[in-house]
């Protein structure tokens, strides 16, 4: 081991490390805060001023992160954040924590990741460690931002170590967080493992090291196209058997009785968040360069990606059987987040759901306790601005049909049962034998 990495060990052993996180969104905020309340000077950057100044406030705009923690590790000095990448050279590691979104056409899209690599290259110092943990396809960090970052003039492995280390967050989850999640970490080489590892049990219950950050890179990945493939998976089979008049619920619950073998899925609208819908994609296009076919992710994707035309499909046909439209039909939507508790909106299905119901005329609106107002979507840059509107009595008794996507908890769903023409349930929230309720 080098001298370098001798010494950033020390640093570590001591918490006189000094931690630069780089994006504070729902993976670096909670980062940020991790590494403060041990007691690391942690200095966060992001682009958007507005979460520097909230942070300054020690007020959190994440759910999970809470603001009494967030102020208290202001209070301390132990974190501070910054719109000023300047100020890179005065950390001892550097975590990139930004977005790795698709194109349109479903290509990868690195111009966050390089572009943090240029803006570290003008400060990056002997002795840095670089430690990405953006979702990527392996080659990522030994190659693409290797090279960026080896245009300071230092040579990697001598002068910096870089490593690969995928964040694990889960919004809502309440049994798991950042310190509480398995940190999978993989380095360029032996010494860039070994003291990104050390370095990320100041902070976490457990650290699993891999052999390369390759093997890293392809871990996240794999979890995320095994989840979306099961998904794909489950919604193929909800279509199918709807067609024999089969609840596929049921079929679900019968064989999650079987104590080996199985693992439970549930289907819905389609897929959302942040890495579901994304992430499998980086190794389908990766696969390419290798001439091979990733034949289950494109598969998965496909299925996924038309859930919600089945589901506007049968909430068309239920309209129908009532000698209504969807054209000038009243339909509210319950739940625009991708998941249930969480205020997370990302890649969520209900924005799909919102565009195809616009496009066939229908008056729309929605209801979500958690997101009172439609935020600027990548996905859906023409969405009409909307806002949550109150769940009474009045308003279920004027509308044509609900369409629960999301099934919050903070919702009244007896309220929705008594007082709505017609249910589209995609989340089996509903009694399926009342009349009013039809699962999609």
């Amino acid at each position: 081991m080098n001298q370098i990495a001798r010494d950033l060990l020390a640093k570590i052993e001591d918490t006189s490390v000094r931690v630069g996180v780089i994006g504070l969104g729902y993976v670096g905020l909670p980062l940020s805060l991790a590494f403060a309340e041990r007691g690391v000077v942690t200095l966060g950057f992001d682009i958007d001023p507005a979460k520097i100044e909230a942070i300054h406030g020690g007020k959190s705009y994440i759910d999970g992160v809470d603001s009494d923690a967030l102020a208290a590790v202001v209070a301390s000095g132990h974190l501070e954040s910054t719109v000023d990448f300047d100020r890179l050279g005065e950390m001892d590691a550097l975590l990139i924590c930004v977005p790795t979104p698709l194109t349109r056409h479903r290509e990868p899209d690195l111009s966050f990741v390089l572009n943090t690599g240029r803006e570290i290259a003008r400060s990056l110092k002997r002795g840095q460690l670089v430690v990405l943990e953006s979702t990527t396809y392996p080659g990522t960090t030994d190659r693409e931002l290797r090279e960026v970052l080896d245009e300071a003039g230092l040579v990697c492995g001598e002068e910096y170590l870089l490593a690969f280390s995928p964040e694990r967050e889960d919004p809502g989850n309440q049994k798991y967080g950042t310190t509480t999640i398995p940190k999978v970490v993989g380095g360029v080489d032996v010494a860039a493992g070994t003291v990104a590892e050390e370095l990320y049990k100041l902070v976490v219950a457990e650290t699993v090291r891999v052999s390369s950050a390759r093997v890293a890179e392809a871990a996240k990945l794999t979890e995320n196209i095994f989840r979306a493939v099961n998904i794909a998976l489950v919604n193929e089979l909800k279509v199918l058997y709807d067609s024999m008049e089969i609840d596929v619920r049921e079929v679900i619950d019968a064989a999650a009785t079987k104590p080996f073998g199985f693992m439970r899925f549930d289907p819905g609208p389609g897929w959302g968040g942040h890495c579901i819908p994304v992430d499998p994609f980086y190794l389908s296009w990766k696969a390419r360069e290798y001439d091979q076919q990733a034949r289950f992710i494109e598969l998965a994707g496909t299925i996924n990606v038309e859930m919600p035309k089945y589901v506007v499909g049968k909430l068309q046909g239920a309209l129908n059987e009532r000698g209504k439209a969807v054209h000038g039909s009243r339909i509210l939507l319950l739940g625009l987040a991708y998941k249930k508790n969480v205020a997370d909106p990302r890649e969520s299905p209900a924005f799909e759901i919102l565009e195809l119901l616009h496009e066939l005329g229908a008056d729309l609106s929605y209801h979500d306790p958690l997101i009172g107002e439609t935020p600027p979507m990548r996905s859906w840059p023409d969405m009409p601005k909307m806002s949550s509107v109150a769940l009474t009595p009045e308003l279920l008794s004027q509308i044509d049909a609900v369409c629960l996507v999301t099934d919050h908890d903070e919702v009244d769903y007896e309220l929705v049962l008594d007082a709505a023409p017609l249910i589209v349930d995609t989340r089996a929230i509903f009694p399926p034998e009342h009349e009013k309720v039809l699962r999609a």
